[in-house]
């Protein structure tokens, strides 16, 4: 892959695009993803924002493996949430996922996320 060819990036192990978008691009050592819901690839969601959280960061794990990247590889991420009162629970889970340097993040409050979703994640990773 030149430095400057796109790639559609796209897998089974995580929901496909619910609209005329990818669930990620990447373009030479950069992969940015679309915003990932915390409903599994059959496009069922569990009932707590906790397991939304963890479906949410599964599913962008199993996007960035799909390409030949890795959750240490990613560099930002936002956090989409439906209520920020659901901050800590979200991040108790998060943590569980990044290790040391951790990412640089934006979390914020939205009115409403698709299919009634309450916490959608999207990041931009890179490799060195």
């Amino acid at each position: 892959m030149t430095s400057q060819e796109r790639r559609t990036i796209a897998t089974n192990e995580a929901p496909g695009a619910i609209g005329p978008y990818s669930q990620a691009v990447q373009i030479g050592n950069m992969l940015i993803s679309s915003g990932q819901l915390g409903m599994n690839p059959a496009g069922e969601f569990p009932d707590t924002v906790e397991e939304q959280t963890q479906r949410s960061l599964l599913n962008v794990k199993a996007i960035l493996e799909s390409a030949g990247f890795s959750m240490n590889h990613v560099v930002k991420t936002t956090v989409f949430l439906q209520d920020m009162n659901d901050f800590q629970k979200v991040n108790e889970v998060y943590a569980a996922f990044f290790a040391e340097p951790f990412p640089a993040r934006s979390a914020v409050q939205v009115a409403k996320l698709p299919k009634g979703g309450l916490v959608e994640i999207e990041v931009i990773a890179v490799k060195a």
